[in-house]
């Protein structure tokens, strides 16, 4: 009798860790359905709800991030990670693993050390263009690298041996169709059949630089009836941004919500975005064709988003921003413009490289299972279509409205 698939998966920290995590999860459940699946993460991150969420076990580990920020603790390091590591060695063990995958994120690392001291195969996919500090690292464990962006290779140890196989993506997003989902996803939103959409979206807890600038744009707008922003603000931010929005007036032209439950009808609605350039963001930009200004993050670890961002300013697919740039008075230069003109907006769409981002997760899964000595399911079976996720895209579906309290795709837990 044949040893069932044992896949063992480090994410954590963030969802543009986690949700690509699920995302490959979904995929090898698809190709191999008694697979059993399970996550490493530590008690910190988004993981300890999105990952159970999901329907997936979640193992915890003792290790702390790859961030000098830590000061002395830094220092602390290499006996977390050899600590951790060994806690999930015993972990692939308990689960008769035959993989490990590493999604980046310092969760991640331990796997790859883990599966390292078990003498188990073990890929990592870099999801950033500039990887992390851990996956750096990870990278010296394992000759199987993935990437989400080619760009990066050059900053692996082993970059030459890596294979480009996109970002995965959640299958709501994955097989996003936004023409025809548009009709729908702006009587969601009750935004007019004349007036453009303008989509302010910071991560998971906002992003208080690009709300503040929104609010102000909305008070500029307020007396315009062909316009419309929808602002996520995070949950803290919320009642403050209301009221600035009735203090300003932009309460006539803008809606603020502390979260956007159904990204998809988001995306649908928008004619374009003002958004952070997370992985997981910039990817699924490209794979809609969705026009967008960008304002990296500044304070990401190596300015990684602002060469994730150049993945799409580079192609004439979006604009980008700096932060500390970011105005009222800057937005409304740059978002005025294009929103009056419909066939610029079209070619920057147009202009996007989608590559395989919508097949990413099943790419993966074939290189995972290759290592796990399985067929690839893309052998012996058509491609289909991505089905239902295992995990909800709003876990509530009693609540009618797409705004709600708990985040599709969070890939920054920072407000700034």
């Amino acid at each position: 009798m044949r040893t069932p698939l044992s896949v063992v998966i480090g994410a954590g920290g963030t969802g543009g860790h986690i949700y690509p995590g699920l995302a490959l999860a979904d995929a090898l459940r698809r190709a191999v359905p008694e697979a059993v699946i399970s996550f490493v993460g530590t008690e910190r991150g988004l993981e300890t709800r999105l990952i159970p969420q999901a329907g997936y076990r979640l193992h915890t580990v003792d290790m702390i991030p790859f961030d000098p920020a830590l000061g002395a603790r830094r220092y602390l390091l290499p006996a977390a990670l050899l600590r951790s590591g060994g806690q999930c060695r015993a972990i692939l063990k308990e689960q008769k693993a035959q993989v490990a995958v590493g999604m980046g994120g310092y969760p991640s690392a331990p796997v790859i050390v883990g599966a390292r001291l078990a003498g188990l195969p073990s890929v990592i996919h870099e999801s950033n263009a500039v990887p992390g500090r851990a996956n750096k690292f990870a990278a010296r464990l394992t000759p199987h690298l993935a990437l989400a962006f080619d760009r990066s290779r050059e900053h692996l140890a082993g970059g030459e041996r890596a294979e480009t196989v996109g970002m995965p993506l959640v299958g709501p997003l994955a097989d996003l169709d936004r023409e025809r989902l548009r009709p729908t996803a702006r009587r969601a939103f009750g935004v007019p059949d004349e007036a453009r959409l303008l989509l302010v979206n910071g991560g998971s807890l906002g992003a208080a630089r690009l709300t503040e600038a929104a609010v102000g744009l909305a008070g500029r707008y307020r007396s315009r009836t062909d316009l419309r922003l929808l602002i996520k603000t995070g949950p803290a931010a919320l009642e403050e941004t209301r009221a600035l929005l009735a203090a300003n007036g932009g309460a006539a032209v803008a809606e603020a919500v502390p979260y956007l439950d159904r990204m998809d009808l988001a995306y649908a609605a928008a004619d374009l975005v003002v958004c952070r350039a997370g992985s997981a963001t910039v990817a699924e930009l490209a794979t809609i064709g969705m026009p967008a200004v960008l304002v990296p993050y500044p304070h990401a670890p190596g300015d990684h988003q602002t060469h994730n961002a150049r993945v799409l300013s580079d192609a004439g697919a979006a604009l980008l921003l700096p932060d500390a740039q970011t105005s009222a008075e800057r937005l409304d230069a740059l978002v005025a413009p294009l929103l009056d003109d419909p066939g610029r907006l079209a070619a920057m769409g147009a202009a996007a490289d989608p590559g395989t981002h919508a097949r990413a997760a099943d790419l993966l899964a074939a290189k995972v299972l290759a290592l796990a000595g399985h067929q690839d399911p893309a052998q012996s079976h058509p491609a289909e279509p991505h089905p239902a996720p295992l995990y909800p895209a709003h876990p509530h579906p009693a609540h009618p409205h797409p705004a709600h309290p708990h985040p599709t795709h969070p890939t920054m837990k920072e407000s700034a």
